[in-house]
């Protein structure tokens, strides 16, 4: 475990030296390791041009959670790119497409941000195992990987680059955080757009978005490494007396120390019954729901 003071000491003594008398774009996702390394970030030069892209591709009530909970951070810009997102991600099914598709988009939007506000460098919260599976080509990860071969910034700052996710939440602690940031459960850079099997449809988002919630929320006593569900496609199922044909939903809950390796979880039958009864009762379009036991290796967390 890495010695949380003498990190922040290092890591913001880096990130000074790096940006010196430039401006910046800070990346902030809500996610731990994005708001941690904003937090170093402000620490160590300031506010400078904190910037949080709503992809439409994030959690349920994502949006106004960052506005309320970073609203120390007054120049905090909130940039509206949900249509630029959807329509770049129009007939991509390939997983790995979808990946460097976002991971250019994002870079796009954060460039707008700069040339506005004459950033010549960004910050962002990419962590150690991002930078494995991309460099083991697992999967790439929208901030390492999946980033295009040209990119309008004089340098890229990563301040917890080498760390692990429990090291990054007790940073987070260090920094006095707030523990819906620093307890909070992964989320993937892609968003939800990982979440869903084949091409990413407004429909589909609406369906992973709240089956997403509702596992968050039924199995938050169990205390999993994570917990989510995913759209993995079409199944026949009955509602009332009409057939239909209807969205699968996979609901995946496992437990880890850092997300390199993850076993299932072994939920209670009665969880995982009030989980299918919210999900297909408050969709119309869910036909059934299921449990993914596959440990990692060999799968892999998320389902793209």
């Amino acid at each position: 475990m890495v010695d949380v003071e003498e990190f922040i000491d290092e890591a913001t003594t880096e990130i000074s030296e790096a940006i010196g008398d430039a401006n910046a774009i800070i990346a902030l996702s809500g996610g731990v390791d994005s708001s941690v390394a904003a937090a170093l970030a402000y620490r160590a030069i300031g506010e400078h041009h904190p910037v949080y892209v709503d992809t439409g591709l994030m959690r349920k009530g994502e949006t106004d959670q960052i506005r309320e909970t970073f609203s120390f951070m007054e120049s905090l810009e909130v940039v509206e790119a949900q249509d630029r997102f959807l329509d770049a991600l129009a007939g991509v099914t390939d997983p790995e497409e979808k990946r460097h598709v976002i991971g250019e988009q994002f870079i796009r939007e954060f460039e707008r941000e700069a040339k506005e506000t004459d950033a010549e460098y960004l910050v962002q919260g990419t962590i150690y195992p991002d930078r494995i599976e991309s460099e083991g080509n697992i999967k790439s990860h929208h901030n390492v990987g999946g980033l295009p071969g040209v990119v309008d910034f004089d340098g890229i700052v990563e301040p917890v680059r080498d760390l692990y996710k429990d090291e990054v939440r007790a940073v987070a602690r260090a920094l006095d955080l707030e523990s819906v940031i620093s307890e909070r459960m992964p989320f993937p850079g892609p968003g939800l757009a990982v979440r869903i099997i084949g091409e990413v449809t407004e429909e589909k988002l609406e369906v992973a978005r709240d089956a997403c919630h509702v596992v968050e929320e039924e199995v938050a006593e169990h205390e999993p490494w994570q917990a989510f569900a995913a759209v993995i496609g079409k199944a026949t199922g009955v509602k009332g007396d009409n057939r239909v044909h209807g969205w699968v939903v996979s609901v995946r809950s496992v437990e880890s120390r850092d997300g390199m390796t993850a076993r299932a979880q072994n939920l209670p039958w009665e969880t995982l019954q009030r989980i299918q009864s919210r999900i297909t009762g408050q969709n119309d379009n869910v036909a059934r729901v299921v449990y993914d036991v596959t440990h990692k290796p060999p799968a892999t967390i998320e389902y793209e």
